[in-house]
């Protein structure tokens, strides 16, 4: 891996994780409405969530599914790009979006990658094994030694 590169060349990026009580499935425009549902319903609850400390997302007011759907759509190409990895957390049973997974390049030296997550405030119960499941899935199925887990 050049020290410039998020992932080294030709490492395929793994597309699941699946638990007993949820499953993360790459985030794109196919989760728009699921999506921005979830995460709208949940403001608060995510902007308390460690690793949202800047207080930038989510937008207090929400944002339109028109403006959701781009994020998607930029999130979808920077994992075909291998530039920042986005996934959504699914529940296992009934396929209801329940949270969201990043892992995208560190701002600082000390770390191979930013991890941050979130699930809805219906489900905060999961928030802690979803980081927990996420950090030991980073250790065994990619490439990267330093994660910034963001306090968690």
């Amino acid at each position: 891996m050049t020290s410039d590169a998020f992932v080294p060349a030709g490492f395929a990026a793994p597309t699941s994780l699946v638990t007993d009580r949820f499953r993360l499935e790459p985030l794109g425009p196919q989760h728009n409405v699921a999506d921005h549902a979830a995460w709208m319903s949940s403001i608060e609850h995510i902007r308390a969530t460690p690793g949202y400390p800047d207080g930038n997302w989510p937008p207090p007011s929400g944002m339109s599914l028109e403006k959701n759907l781009a994020d998607l759509r930029r999130h979808a190409d920077d994992f075909v790009n291998g530039t920042g990895f986005t996934f959504t957390v699914l529940d296992p049973g009934n396929g209801d979006v329940i949270g969201c997974v990043y892992l995208y390049p560190s701002a600082s030296a000390e770390y191979d990658v930013t991890v941050q997550s979130w699930v809805r405030a219906d489900r905060a119960e999961l928030d802690v094994p979803l980081a927990t499941a996420v950090a030991d899935w980073i250790a065994t199925d990619w490439p990267w030694e330093r994660p910034d887990r963001c306090g968690r």
